[in-house]
């Protein structure tokens, strides 16, 4: 059931919506004033609250304003006997969903309601999934080596400097990325991500840059390259140590001048992008061999962060166990089982040449193949 308030001021005016929206099997609270209503809407999640525009103590724009502030998912539509079409105007702003006239339109106003229902349950929803993603990104760990990681994306995510992430396949390099961008001011924007190794070293342009109908056999239509789609946001470029020669260029021209040009185009398109790289080679030695271009590696490299393999820090084999226990229960909608000790002792000797990824495949194949608690010969045999 949708919980709603009614902020104002005038006990009639509470009384006959309160009856309207009860009678539509509404959960409905009253707030004689702003001051009132704003406290009620910190403490209890109201999907909608209904306010006056003047009101003692906190007007409706004021508690509208507070409302934002705090980030709650409650929808305000704002009820005045005065209105203009600057307090529409000015509620609208600052965020309110709705502005309606007293006497209200009993239509329009169960409309109103039942829209502004549907927008909380959406800016809820995402909130949540937004909390859960982040969860799944998240990097366990409590060694050193994964301390200092965790340190460097908190200082970095702030920042627009550009990131290299280097560390061996499966260490856990995209998490990194996906932590700076969502701790980053650019979290709310497009994280695009380029696997450059997947790629054929033909199309890695088109891909990145897009391209201009018949630019080239099979370019029926115009496309959009992952630089423009990032455009506000974050750009991700794994395996940049796998990228031709000439994309390097035009990488390097991008991160220069903040423009692109797409294949088959002659048009200057500028674009706003923070651009995230990582590679499991060693670039310098690419750049000795020939097959990576030193200015850009410097443009790449204002920030480096290594990913240690799980190798180097054994101790979190545990944490991170636990962490893709409770992943998979809640995504297979099972109890989460336990790990016995012995089993966990076995887990931690093991080469683990996959990293963290290899540990996650692992813990699932266990997850499906054994029983409440897994034991030593069922990581013995399925590991």
């Amino acid at each position: 059931m949708a919980k709603l308030i009614i902020v104002d001021d005038e006990k009639p005016i509470r009384a006959a919506l309160r009856d309207i929206l009860e009678y539509e099997g509404y959960d409905v609270d009253e707030a004689k004033d702003g001051e009132e209503g704003l406290d009620m809407i910190m403490r209890t999640s109201y999907d909608v609250a209904l306010c006056d525009i003047r009101m003692p103590k906190l007007n409706g724009l004021e508690l509208l304003m507070k409302v934002s502030e705090a980030e709650k998912s409650t929808q305000i539509i704002m009820i005045s006997a005065y209105g203009n079409v600057e307090n529409a105007v000015e509620a609208t702003k600052r965020g309110a969903f709705d502005f309606i006239t007293k006497p209200p339109d009993l239509n329009r106003l169960l409309i109103t309601v039942r829209n502004a229902i549907d927008r909380a349950k959406l800016v809820q929803e995402t909130k949540t999934l937004k909390k859960r993603i982040y969860k799944l990104n998240e990097i366990v760990g409590e060694s050193e080596s994964i301390k200092k990681v965790k340190d460097t994306i908190n200082r970095v995510a702030a920042t627009e400097a550009r990131v290299l992430v280097t560390g061996a396949n499966g260490s856990g390099k995209e998490m990194v990325a996906k932590q700076i961008h969502e701790k980053g001011s650019r979290a709310n924007q497009p994280l695009v991500e380029v696997n450059c190794a997947a790629i054929p070293s033909e199309l890695i342009e088109s891909e990145l840059f897009g391209h201009e109908k018949g630019a080239f056999t099979g370019a029926a239509a115009r496309r959009v390259g992952k630089f423009e789609q990032a455009d506000g946001g974050t750009l991700f470029l794994d395996e940049i140590g796998d990228m031709s020669l000439s994309a390097q260029a035009k990488v390097l021209r991008a991160l220069q001048e903040s423009k692109i040009t797409r294949v088959g185009g002659d048009k200057e398109i500028k674009v706003n992008v923070r651009v995230i790289a990582a590679t499991n080679k060693d670039l310098r030695q690419e750049i000795v061999n020939g097959n990576f271009r030193e200015d850009l590696f410097h443009r790449l490299s204002v920030i480096m962060i290594h990913v240690p393999p799980l190798t180097e820090r054994r101790g979190d084999i545990p944490l991170l166990a636990d962490k893709f226990l409770h992943d998979i229960a809640t995504e297979y909608g099972s109890p989460v089982k336990e790990i016995s000790p012995d089993a966990m002792s076995f887990l931690q000797s093991l080469p683990w040449s996959g990293n963290v990824r290899e540990l996650r495949n692992v813990v699932e194949r266990l997850v499906i193949m054994c029983g409440d608690e897994i034991m030593l010969d069922d990581v013995k045999l399925y590991a």
